[in-house]
Order: C-alpha cells, then structure tokens, then sequence
C-alpha cells in the first residue's frame, strides 16, 4: 500500500508530465502507460485526467506480484 507521500508525489509529477506519473505507479508496458502517453499527445488535459484517475482509483496491487515490480517498491 503507497503512502500519502507517495501519492502526492505521483500525483505532481502526473500534472506536470501525465505518463511520467502513470510509469511510476503501473510500469512502463502497462496498459495505462500506453493510454496515458496516447491521450497526452492527442491533448495534454486529458492525459492529466486519466494519469490522475490512474494513480488514484486503479489499484496497482492487482496487477503486480512481488517480481513485477514497478520501477519502486513500498514495503
């Protein structure tokens, strides 16, 4: 489970870059990597919204076992 910190950190880093943010929290080859970067280049608001909706309502735990990890580990 990530903390507050690690939210919120996300979370800036999603509106200042959308697909930076969705990287950190599901992984590069993820699906919502891939629309997130597909959404940003068609405009860039909608790829806030969605790296926002990503990072806070998906959870991430369902998709990835212990050696899938995505570029950081919260234990």
């Amino acid at each position: 489970m990530p903390t507050r910190c690690e939210i919120f950190c996300e979370i800036l880093i999603a509106v200042l870059l959308p697909p930076l943010g969705v990287c950190l929290r599901h992984g590069c080859c993820s699906v919502e990597f891939c629309i997130c970067l597909l959404l940003t280049i068609l405009g860039y608001i909608p790829g806030i919204i969605y790296a926002l909706y990503a990072i806070v309502f998906v959870n991430r735990d369902e998709y990835f076992d212990e050696y899938r990890r995505p570029l950081y580990s919260s234990y």
